[in-house]
């Protein structure tokens, strides 16, 4: 029997701009798991998640058609994780076996609602770490990054892939993506081997350590938002309004480099002050979009915890799910928790799970 483990992730600063290529952003990969255990099996093998077959289904209307989308589908990763892994196995000289394959995760609410974790990146991660333990592939960060992220590319076709870095490599990171359409050019060329070996254009992962009396908060709205969808609305009015798109590509990009130097030089007031200024950065974006990154649950968590001398703003793509606080943890937070549960925020208690040893994972 094999078990590994992929942790959860938050964003914590430059959302949207980071789907472009070479954009910075930061992240944090959270104490709570994706579990793949993976053991040989003699007649058939079995995928079972109790989590993950009996997922929503979405689909939309192409003139009379019926289109499935199965980016929200976290099944679809799974099986995708499989068939880039065993590629990779098999150009590798490895013999094909059967298995039964077990995932576990505590990245949803028991009642199934996602809390907006990285649920998916983290199941494309550790079903490839885990097969890549089954057939004895001698496994790197970055090689466990690549395919993870081009079997996660596989399924939902867009995104920056930084919840994959972030289950892969943990603790704090800043992370800029690289050239996707690089990247499909280059599969239709190359063999899987030779395009894990080798660098990427622009991708860079770097790991950060946060201030010693820096305290991150989660609040989740009780709504769940789906990425994909909201990163399709975006892509759809940057096109439009591409001026408007690339002053607030500029903006960002300049917000979480000072931010990214709040880390470097310890500094909390930095850092609270880079949030801040991204959470308007994004809410700019939002309004010329028109699409709701701060709902009103958000903005009321975030509002909260400025009252409480902190820094706030939505996590990830928003429309939802969670928000981060960021506050020094000398400061009192009862009464911020106390307001939050006062209007339908739940904080999650949830730590920084800390940078990954491949060997002792």
């Amino acid at each position: 029997m094999i078990t590994v483990k992929a942790p959860g992730k938050l964003y914590i600063a430059g959302e949207y701009a980071v789907v472009e290529t070479g954009y910075p952003s930061i992240i944090v990969a959270l104490d709570q798991f994706v579990t793949v255990e993976i053991s040989q099996s003699k007649s058939y093998g079995s995928i079972v998640s109790k989590q993950y077959r009996e997922d929503s289904v979405y689909w939309r209307r192409q003139g009379d058609e019926m289109i499935l989308d199965n980016r929200d589908n976290t099944f679809n990763y799974i099986i995708s994780a499989i068939h880039l892994t065993e590629a990779y196995a098999q150009s590798l000289g490895r013999s094909m076996a059967l298995y039964d394959l077990r995932i576990n995760s505590d990245l949803d609410s028991p009642n199934g609602k996602k809390y907006g974790l990285g649920s998916s990146a983290a199941v494309t991660v550790a079903t490839v770490k885990a097969l890549c333990l089954f057939y004895k592939i001698p496994l790197t960060k970055s090689k466990l990054f690549k395919l993870s992220a081009i079997a996660h590319l596989d399924v939902q076709g867009n995104g920056s892939l930084g919840d994959i870095a972030a289950s892969v490599y943990g603790g704090w990171i800043a992370y800029r993506s690289f050239d996707r359409a690089w990247l499909a050019a280059a599969r239709m060329q190359q063999s899987l081997t030779d395009l894990v070996d080798q660098p990427w254009p622009h991708l860079k992962i770097t790991q950060l350590t946060p201030p010693d009396n820096l305290r991150l908060i989660i609040g989740w709205t009780g709504s769940p938002a789906s990425t994909s969808h909201l990163v399709d609305k975006v892509a759809i009015q940057k096109s439009q309004q591409h001026v408007t798109y690339n002053q607030f590509l500029h903006e960002s990009k300049k917000c979480l480099e000072d931010l990214i130097d709040g880390f470097k030089q310890g500094s909390l007031a930095a850092i609270q002050a880079g949030i801040q200024k991204n959470r308007e950065i994004l809410q700019h974006l939002a309004d010329f979009t028109k699409v709701q990154i701060e709902t009103p649950t958000l903005k009321k968590m975030c509002d909260i915890a400025v009252e409480h001398s902190a820094a706030a703003k939505s996590s990830g793509a928003g429309g939802g799910d969670c928000g981060i606080v960021l506050i020094d943890k000398n400061q009192d937070i009862d009464s911020m928790i106390n307001r939050w549960r006062q209007n339908g925020i739940t904080r999650l208690s949830l730590r920084v799970h800390p940078v990954i040893d491949l060997d002792k994972e």
